[in-house]
């Protein structure tokens, strides 16, 4: 049985098409898009560090946000994970380690995109996604080009999820008013964020939980 993790906004005057929503916001790391990090976990085991290490460093606001901002290059970031390794292994073996999870191969998720190509028949698809500049190299790569009617990354506009503005932004470029809007996430403060401003959330775990969120606009 699917289990329900929408997170449902109040009620209000606004809602007045017979659809549950009139867009579906999404985020696109671990909903559609996924990595591999098999190599970069041998490395670390290779360097007697617990697997997890090199993202816990690399994914601390402090040395991910500037990359998110478009503030930094992708090598600076890789730099900036060196850093963070300081100490616990040599320079050259952390340089590996963020090159190698810099450059982890990732793919998209067969499911997810076959279920929003679906409803994108329906109402306006918006990718809302924390980013780097680089992102729409990667959606040409994942054959994601054209999979969207908008992207907002967060390296073009500025602003990175769960700031308000990030949420406002892609609202506005689907033309559709915030408690309309259907947004899923795998990051649940994001998720919290989005329903604070009216909107439906969903925190995404697994395709079920974007199906049932989705049925309604799903070809049976």
């Amino acid at each position: 049985m699917a289990r329900c993790c929408a997170i449902q906004c109040p009620v209000t005057t606004s809602k007045i098409s017979s659809r549950p929503f009139d867009a579906v916001l999404c985020d696109l790391d671990n909903v559609i898009r996924f990595y591999d990090t098999t190599e970069l976990a041998g490395l670390e085991r290779g360097a007697g560090l617990a697997e997890g290490t090199t993202e816990r460093v690399a994914f601390a606001p402090k040395t991910d946000l500037p990359l998110l901002l478009g503030e930094i290059t992708r090598e600076q970031w890789v730099e900036s994970i060196v850093v963070g390794l300081a100490g616990q292994i040599p320079e050259a073996q952390a340089r590996g380690l963020g090159t190698a999870l810099a450059n982890a191969p990732f793919h998209a998720d067969g499911v997810v995109v076959d279920m929003l190509v679906q409803v994108r028949k329906h109402v306006p698809l918006v990718l809302v996604t924390n980013a780097t500049v680089e992102l729409e190299d990667d959606l040409v790569s994942l054959g994601l080009a054209d999979f969207a009617d908008h992207v907002i990354s967060s390296a073009r506009v500025g602003v990175a999820k769960p700031d308000q503005k990030i949420y406002e932004i892609a609202a506005g470029q689907a033309a559709v008013a915030l408690d309309r809007c259907l947004f899923v996430d795998d990051r649940l403060e994001n998720v919290q964020a989005a329903v604070r401003l009216g909107m439906t959330g969903v925190h995404y775990r697994e395709p079920a939980d974007l199906r049932e969120a989705l049925a309604i606009m799903l070809d049976r």
